[in-house]
C-alpha cells in the first residue's frame, strides 16, 4: 500500500494535494487493526504465569453519553480478553478529598494492575493535583500529571514509543489508525478540533512529534473554516453530532472522526457528517468502526502491559 498523499481540491485557496478524480475515499476502518492488537493478549496473559487474571479498576461518574458508552465497551472487551474489572461509580457532587482517597485506594491495591477514569468529570475534580494520587504505572489512559508531563516532554514520536509510560489511548488510537493506513504526516498541515486533555491536546502534540504542522482549533478559534480549508489532515474530537459539514472540508483531505455522539433521533454517530464528507475526502474514518475499536484495543494492551510488569 503506497502512502496516502493526495492533492487538496481547487475549490479552496492555497491548495495542497488533490483527490484523484473518480477514486472513492479510503475508509479508515479500525476493526482489522484492533483485532491484530488484541489477538496476542490472551496468550500474553497466560505467559505471564500469574496466579490471577489482570485486574482493571474503573472510576466512573455516570451521565455523560460518550463516557458511558466508552466504559461499557471497555468492560465488555475486558471480559472477552480474560481481564477482570471492577467499577466504582462516583456521584456528581463527590468531594475532591473523597475522589483523591478513592484514587489512592485503587492505586495501592496490589491486585489492581490498571486504573481507568473516563472523563468528563465534575468541575470540582478539575484540580490537576488530584491526579497525583494515581499511580502513574497503573494509569493506562495517561491521565496523571507524570504521564502527561512525560508525553509533552517528547519531541519525536519515537521518544513516545520508547518512553515506558502510558499515553492517552484515544489520541494514540488516531495515530495508530492513520499509520496503519499509510497516511504521511511529515510536512503536512493538520487541524485538530477540540482541546481536551484526553484527546485534542495530546493528539495535537503527537502529530507534531510526527513532523506535521498542527493547528489546535476550539470554540474561540477565529475563521476556523480557513484553517480547515488549508489542512491535509483533520481530526475532530469536539463531541457534537455531525458538526463537521462538507463545506468545511477541502477536497482530498484525510478525516479522522473521534466523536462518540447521539443525535436528535438517538442514533450513534461521530462529529463528521460522514455521508456528505465521504464523497470529497481522500480518506475518512467511520463511526462506529474507525477510531473506537483501536482505542479499546490500546486500553486492553496497556492493561496487559501493566499486568506483565506486576507479574515480574
Amino acid at each position: 500500500m503506497r502512502p496516502l498523499c493526495f492533492e487538496l481540491g481547487q475549490r479552496h485557496p492555497a491548495p495542497a494535494f488533490s483527490r484523484i478524480q473518480g477514486m472513492a475515499a479510503l475508509i479508515l476502518e479500525g476493526k482489522t487493526l484492533a483485532a491484530q492488537l488484541r489477538g496476542s493478549l490472551p496468550g500474553r496473559i497466560a505467559a505471564a504465569g500469574a496466579a490471577r487474571k489482570p485486574m482493571l479498576a474503573a472510576i466512573h461518574c455516570p451521565g455523560d453519553y460518550a463516557s458511558d458508552v466508552y466504559l461499557k465497551k471497555e468492560l465488555e472487551a475486558c471480559r472477552k480478553t480474560g481481564i477482570d474489572a471492577v467499577q466504582h461509580n462516583i456521584a456528581p457532587d463527590i468531594a475532591p478529598r473523597e475522589f483523591a482517597a478513592l484514587l489512592r485506594s485503587v492505586s495501592d491495591d496490589k491486585n489492581v494492575d490498571a486504573v481507568l477514569v473516563p472523563r468528563p468529570l465534575p468541575a470540582a475534580l478539575s484540580d490537576p493535583r488530584l491526579w497525583e494520587n494515581m499511580n502513574p504505572d497503573k494509569d493506562i489512559d495517561g491521565a496523571s500529571v507524570p504521564a502527561m508531563g512525560r508525553l509533552f516532554l517528547c519531541k519525536n514520536f519515537s521518544e513516545i514509543e520508547r518512553g515506558g509510560f502510558f499515553a492517552p489511548c484515544t489520541a494514540m488510537a488516531v495515530v495508530k489508525l492513520l499509520r496503519y493506513h499509510k497516511v504521511e504526516f511529515s510536512g503536512k498541515r493538520a487541524a485538530v478540533l477540540g482541546r481536551s486533555s484526553t484527546v485534542g491536546r495530546p493528539l495535537a502534540h503527537m502529530l507534531s512529534c510526527l513532523d506535521a504542522t498542527v493547528t489546535l482549533c476550539h470554540s474561540r478559534t477565529p475563521d476556523m473554516a480557513a484553517t480547515l480549508a488549508n489542512s491535509h489532515i483533520i481530526a475532530s474530537a469536539i463531541g457534537k453530532a455531525r458538526w463537521v459539514k462538507k463545506e468545511m472540508v477541502p477536497s482530498g483531505a484525510i478525516v479522522a472522526d473521534v466523536g462518540t455522539n447521539s443525535d436528535a433521533n438517538g442514533v450513534f454517530c461521530g462529529d463528521v457528517d460522514y455521508a456528505a464528507v465521504e464523497p470529497i475526502a481522500a480518506a475518512i474514518s467511520p463511526v462506529p468502526g474507525g477510531v473506537g475499536p483501536v482505542t479499546l484495543a490500546c486500553l486492553l494492551e496497556n492493561i496487559v502491559i501493566s499486568f506483565e510488569r506486576n507479574a515480574k
